[in-house]
């Protein structure tokens, strides 16, 4: 991803923690799900870094199972700051 494009994408990440603050499940699922739809994905290590969401998988979880949100998760390799690559999960919408 350059440069540019990953600034717009921390910066809209930004906006959506600023516009939907707390730390309640209930503000958690609602980030990852306005995350997703704005951003058409959204990684764990994203979720976890700027917005807040600590363990992505259980608000995942309860957007699909009680919220009926169709969400699929894929995995993909992400090298992080201290330059490891970890497979990291990729969220997004599924089809209706």
């Amino acid at each position: 991803m350059d440069k540019k494009k990953a600034a717009d994408r921390a910066a809209a990440l930004k906006d959506i923690l600023k516009k939907i603050p707390g730390n309640d499940t209930a503000a958690q699922r609602q980030r990852v799900l306005v995350a997703i739809k704005a951003l058409g994905s959204i990684t764990t290590f994203e979720l976890m870094r700027h917005l807040d969401v600590y363990d992505p998988r259980p608000r995942v979880f309860e957007l699909r199972h009680n919220e009926g949100q169709k969400i699929l998760t894929v995995r993909r390799a992400e090298q992080t700051e201290s330059g490891v690559t970890h497979r990291i999960g990729v969220y997004m919408m599924g089809a209706e």
